[in-house]
């Protein structure tokens, strides 16, 4: 196949485009309850502002060893129970948007219930990550360290479809915002079976303590007091100072209470009887913290204007 192509042409063309573009502000409608991505026009200067949005990225961890060594079949049966797995996951969690990303996957929920299911399916992953692990040693002694790391953050997104016209294959929607990109910089951040939230997602998710609290027993149906301890102070280095201070959940569904936690959040729930104590030393732990984030913000404040005034 010969490629041929007008090089001064594309450039002339590509250059009059951006100028037409940045010359005039395209129309950005607010989101009105409905969004049926597939349908937004390609050619009209129009996006759509989508707030309050979640994004779970689910990152594979050494995906490009995988294969090493592995028949092609092998290395496609891998990828196809990771990646699906995680699909199907976010499917089920009534994720609004999926989208697969090389080795791994991100999600958008928004519209309602949406930290909520969001949460819930990264614990899924989270919990699957395991079980997949587990099977993969199984099957070959020498595979490298892997399991999936997830990231979750909020905000608003302005979305409209991208790319070639008349051509759908060549289409794709575009999220324009801080979400998808900060959650996948939170996923980078962790290691494998951890979800590393922002600060935003945390601030949002501790008052509940089907999220924030364990469920009260050791993983084989043994009472024990209910505990924090699964989540775990995380600078996210990457990211900017208002989201930086963002928490780790090193902690899957407990075998036994799991399914009962699950249901819980879905149905909206959020208070316990049981995590008094829990919630007394979450709730001032939490004070510190800000106290904490607050200082180290003031301090950034002050270095940076001492450095504009130099």
């Amino acid at each position: 196949m010969t490629t041929e192509v007008d090089l001064q042409d594309l450039l002339d063309t590509l250059a009059e485009d951006t100028k037409t573009e940045l010359a005039s502000t395209p129309i950005v409608e607010d989101w009105n309850g409905s969004l049926d991505v597939a349908s937004l026009p390609i050619t009209a200067r129009k996006w759509i502002k989508v707030t309050d949005v979640v994004a779970v990225v689910a990152d594979l961890k050494n995906s490009t060893r995988l294969g090493t060594g592995k028949w092609a079949a092998s290395t496609a049966s891998i990828y196809q129970a990771a990646t699906g797995g995680v699909v199907e996951t976010f499917h089920q969690f009534d994720a609004d948007f999926i989208q697969i990303q090389g080795d791994g996957a991100f999600a958008l929920f928004w519209g309602g219930m949406q930290y909520e299911r969001a949460m819930c399916a990264a614990i899924t992953i989270r919990t699957f990550s395991n079980d997949l692990v587990e099977r993969l040693q199984s099957k070959w002694s020498t595979i490298p360290e892997t399991g999936f790391k997830l990231g979750i953050a909020s905000d608003h997104v302005l979305v409209k479809r991208i790319g070639t016209p008349r051509i759908p294959a060549q289409q794709e929607p575009v999220w324009a915002g801080k979400p998808v990109n900060y959650a996948a910089k939170a996923a980078q951040s962790g290691d494998r079976h951890e979800i590393i939230v922002t600060r935003s997602v945390w601030d949002t998710i501790i008052a509940n303590d089907y999220l924030a609290i364990t469920c009260g027993c050791d993983g084989d149906g043994k009472p024990t007091k209910p505990t924090t301890a699964i989540w775990q102070d995380m600078t996210i280095e990457r990211l900017p100072e208002d989201e930086r201070e963002g928490r780790r959940l090193i902690a899957a569904w407990c075998k036994i209470h799991g399914p009962e936690f699950c249901a819980a959040i879905l149905a909206g729930k959020r208070q316990r009887s049981d995590v008094a104590e829990a919630r007394m030393w979450l709730n001032r732990a939490q004070m510190a913290r800000a106290i904490r984030v607050k200082d180290a913000t003031d301090r950034a404040n002050r270095r940076r204007q001492a450095g504009l005034a130099r």
